[in-house]
């Protein structure tokens, strides 16, 4: 008699793989572009803080009007700089501005997707996208992927690259340091192969070899305890060009 395999005992919501929210700091998003009004609002960067499972740090900015928010830091941020935010705001690093008023070639993060939703792309760690033009059908940006993406050009962007570049290049030299950072994350850690377990516990355990002996597709309609590997797969492998012969 084996046990519940690992994806049968995640579907039950227990603490075990429930994701540590209630240690995160606080949202990041943008005050809405609305109740700023076209003369930008002055504010302060009160502090600099870590959050959590993010790997870039939060900056906690207080505006004059009294209303505060949370944005993501970028390089060369400090405590006590100030910062502007809305229209006609100064071309500056760390400055919130729409994306018809940054020039091109400008470097920005946490660009909203639709206006006034308070922050979507490029927010990683070390993360920055390339403001190419302005045309009628938005402004057209180059993520960190490679894309050219258009975007409204009313939504809010930040000027500058996120703060934390290079965090990934840094070697974990003991496995103490991995433990802790992943038990921020919503994931389980250590992750263990289904081959490398014994069949009394996985689909694909037991055997000398350490592999499936099985296939790995999977019907949709399987059981919980056997709906591992690729469920509802189009096909096992890669697709082959079919070759066209000539007369």
């Amino acid at each position: 008699m084996g046990k519940r395999i690992r994806v049968q005992r995640r579907g039950r919501g227990t603490s075990t793989f429930r994701s540590p929210t209630h240690k995160r700091v606080a949202p990041v998003r943008y005050l809405p572009l609305s109740k700023l009004g076209k003369i930008p609002a002055t504010g302060v960067v009160k502090r600099l803080t870590h959050d959590p499972g993010r790997g870039a740090p939060l900056a906690f900015i207080r505006l004059d009007d009294g209303n505060s928010f949370y944005n993501v830091a970028c390089e060369g941020m400090y405590e006590n700089q100030k910062i502007q935010v809305g229209m006609n705001a100064a071309k500056e690093v760390g400055n919130i501005l729409p994306l018809s008023e940054i020039p091109e070639g400008t470097m920005v993060y946490n660009i909203e997707k639709n206006p006034e939703d308070g922050g979507k792309f490029v927010r990683a760690s070390g993360g920055y996208a390339s403001l190419i033009s302005h045309t009628s059908a938005g402004t057209a940006l180059k993520f960190p992927s490679g894309k050219n993406v258009n975007i409204h050009s009313g939504s809010l962007a930040t000027i500058g690259v996120v703060a934390g570049a290079g965090r990934t290049d840094k070697i974990m030299m003991k496995a103490g340091e991995r433990y802790h950072l992943m038990k921020a994350k919503p994931q389980k850690y250590p992750m263990t192969k289904g081959g490398r377990m014994i069949s009394a516990v996985h689909p694909y355990g037991g055997g000398r070899h350490k592999h499936a002996g099985k296939p790995v597709t999977v019907s949709r309609d399987a059981p919980p305890g056997r709906k591992v590997g690729l469920i509802a797969a189009r096909q096992t492998g890669r697709s082959r060009k079919k070759k066209v012969y000539s007369r």
